[in-house]
């Protein structure tokens, strides 16, 4: 399943399963592959919600999955989408034979990503595997009680964890497999993947991606 995952810059992934083809947080894309079946977006910010990227992989039947607060927001590629979903934090969905749960993403400290915004990060259950992409978002409590097989983190610091924060993380929640985003371009250095891959327990397979 990890070579079904692509990660691209920040928290720009795409994962192939199922006889799907899901885009979370295009960002800065340099193709158009028009693919997508579904866009789920975690939050607002121009390097997550990306509306020039969005337009670049969705096609005819495209449906996005966005925070509720930004369903306004979302209208701006509404003529690009099929659908446009709105979710909420800590629930369980299904669209179009997609499962997926919803887990709040947010600063603990920091005013980056508030906890009362609403943003999510995603577990996707895609060929009998749980994906869980974080998000812009802390070692919260909620990310502390997730129950994943696959676990993509942003290890950046200053918006979200550092290397040795998301590394603590991986080592509480222990998927088979972590992969380190959200780094290395707006924020963060290339070396902080390497940085958190010598962090993480030896238990765990870290996968570098970026």
């Amino acid at each position: 399943m990890v070579d079904n995952i692509k990660v691209f810059k920040q928290n720009s992934i795409r994962i192939e399963g199922d006889n799907k083809v899901i885009y979370i947080d295009p960002f800065e894309m340099e193709e158009a592959p028009h693919d997508a079946s579904f866009v789920l977006i975690t939050h607002d910010h121009y390097d997550h919600f990306s509306p020039d990227s969005i337009k670049n992989v969705a096609k005819d039947d495209t449906i996005l999955v966005v925070p509720e607060n930004m369903k306004n927001k979302a209208s701006e590629v509404a003529d690009v989408v099929a659908t446009i979903f709105t979710v909420k934090p800590g629930t369980v969905n299904e669209k179009n034979g997609l499962y997926f749960e919803t887990v709040p993403a947010y600063n603990v400290l920091k005013p980056f990503h508030l906890k009362s915004a609403g943003w999510v990060g995603y577990i996707l259950n895609i060929c009998d595997k749980r994906i869980y992409i974080a998000g812009d978002t802390d070692a919260t409590k909620e990310a502390k009680a997730v129950k994943c097989d696959i676990a993509l983190v942003p290890v950046g610091g200053t918006y979200t964890m550092d290397a040795a924060k998301a590394a603590e993380l991986i080592n509480t929640i222990k998927p088979e497999i972590a992969i380190p985003v959200h780094y290395g371009s707006v924020v963060g250095s290339p070396r902080d993947g390497v940085n958190f891959a010598e962090l993480v327990d030896k238990s765990v397979e870290v996968v570098l991606k970026i």
